[in-house]
């Protein structure tokens, strides 16, 4: 009762605008991945008209992949000075710009015998498309820290990776559905997929703010909610790049996560179209007969996307997963250091022997290999949630910047991933067509060893700019 005799007034709810954020973030997650995954089954038509072998077609992921990994850092750095809003606008409408382009490779000037959008300037729309996604992520993250207390963020990192996977492995399906079975052409799907971004981008434009303190929606409690555990307001006089770069955990996280990359991007790029292959050509006993026998044409079409997508589909169990153990981790014992490293380096050395598996079963039963290979997909992503969250731990007011080296690292091993895959499957896949893929899958099997051996080194209590203490605030809060 208060002084004049009256209940006091029920404590303030908070409000949930942080979860209409969070949606956006996943959508926007979601759109990534369509724009990325879709060049799994579209690189024959792509390669057929620029006149190429679709063997070449890794040139055109390293291109991407390495404008990808380079301007990580660039798009991190404004979004941790400029804050996430203007930077993630930055972001997709570029990006749908270089997704619409590229469905006007092969177009020739008319009478003329030479492409005006031949290989060559393929290979470079994929630079520039590089440059426009770099940064997505680690702005995604940013957007995330400025959102959510500290105990859900690594709920909210694997919410975002699981719409990522979800639909990164539900596009093989996407395009069988608009273009083999709805009679779209492949540049049209393209152009459906750009329009898709700018359509988000204005619904981001009218609902995101930088902070909860910049939403009219959000009320006191909501912004204490999540200032909590923040500290005090530092600004970004300057943005600490020393700390940043002599902090080892930094350069250890980076290494773990070029890892992950240097082997991941196979399940995207090259097992969707390794599927079809069997499918195709299997002949009358192949190991994908059985699939057209059950399900008939056009059914077999989509049953064979759906397995090439799986990796990815079953990875959104694995982010999720992997978010919640570590959240939970944390919250029952207090011990940030293994909470991150646990359920990360239990998913490392997993994904590694069912890469084992994998090598042992290719060119064999088609559900055998494949099943290895979804096994990798969730394995791997139990990793995520808690890789970012760790991103987040180390960089604090400045984890844009951190996740955006992170990635760029990361990107640097998808680069060199897709570069070696690419070689060892052009020029080493023997009679059987499938040498190269054993090569390939031990090759794997060896990185996410040494994976598990780079998070010992990984310590998330020991921040940027506070590396002589465990973790009990921060020196720069959010923009």
């Amino acid at each position: 009762m208060t002084a004049n005799g009256t209940s006091p007034a029920p404590p303030e709810r908070p409000t949930r605008v942080r979860y209409g954020i969070l949606a956006l973030v996943c959508l926007l997650a979601m759109i990534t991945y369509m724009d990325r995954a879709m060049y799994g089954s579209a690189k024959a038509d792509l390669m057929a008209a620029v006149n190429r072998p679709v063997s070449d077609f890794f040139y055109v992921l390293v291109a991407f992949q390495l404008a990808y990994a380079l301007f990580e850092i660039p798009t991190g750095w404004l979004g941790d000075t400029f804050g996430p809003r203007t930077t993630l606008l930055r972001i997709v409408l570029w990006w749908s710009l270089f997704v619409a382009l590229t469905g006007f490779a092969g177009w020739g000037v008319p009478g003329a015998e030479t492409l005006a959008i031949g290989f060559g300037v393929l290979v470079a729309m994929q630079f520039l498309f590089g440059i426009g996604e770099a940064g997505a992520f680690p702005n995604m993250s940013k957007a995330i820290y400025n959102w959510f207390p500290e105990d859900k963020r690594a709920f909210a990192k694997g919410a975002v990776w699981m719409s990522a996977r979800f639909m990164g492995g539900l596009t093989p399906c996407l395009w069988v559905l608009i273009v083999e079975i709805g009679g779209y052409s492949w540049r049209q799907a393209l152009w459906l997929f750009a329009g898709l971004a700018v359509v988000w981008c204005a619904a981001w434009y009218v609902w995101f703010r930088n902070n909860p303190g910049e939403h009219r929606a959000a009320n006191e409690a909501e912004r204490a909610l999540v200032r909590a555990g923040k500290g005090s307001k530092g600004g970004h006089a300057g943005v600490p790049w020393k700390l940043i770069y002599s902090n080892p955990s930094v350069w250890a996280l980076c290494l773990m996560y070029m890892a992950t990359n240097f082997n991941w991007y196979f399940l995207m790029y090259y097992l969707p179209g390794k599927l079809k292959g069997e499918f195709a050509g299997g002949g009358p006993a192949g190991p994908g007969r059985w699939v057209l026998d059950t399900f008939g044409g056009d059914g077999a079409k989509v049953i064979i996307a759906l397995i090439g997508g799986a990796p990815l589909l079953i990875g959104m169990l694995g982010c999720y997963l992997g978010g919640v153990l570590s959240d939970w981790h944390f919250r029952v014992t207090g011990d940030r250091k293994w909470a991150r490293r646990t359920t990360a380096m239990i998913g490392y050395g997993m994904a590694g022997v069912c890469y084992l598996a994998a090598a042992g079963c290719v060119g064999g039963n088609l559900l055998l290999f494949a099943g290895t290979l979804i096994l990798v997909g969730f394995f791997n992503d139990l990793m995520m949630a808690p890789a970012w969250a760790t991103s987040q731990d180390i960089g604090r007011g400045y984890s844009a910047i951190v996740g955006g080296t992170m990635n760029m690292v990361g990107n640097l091993g998808a680069t060199l991933g897709n570069l070696v895959t690419g070689l060892i499957l052009k020029y080493c896949d023997g009679a059987s067509g499938n040498l190269g893929y054993q090569y390939c899958f031990v090759m794997y099997a060896c990185v996410y060893a040494a994976g598990v051996g780079l998070w010992l080194l990984i310590d998330p209590t020991r921040p940027v700019g506070d590396s002589d203490q465990v973790v009990a605030g921060t020196s720069a809060d959010e923009v």
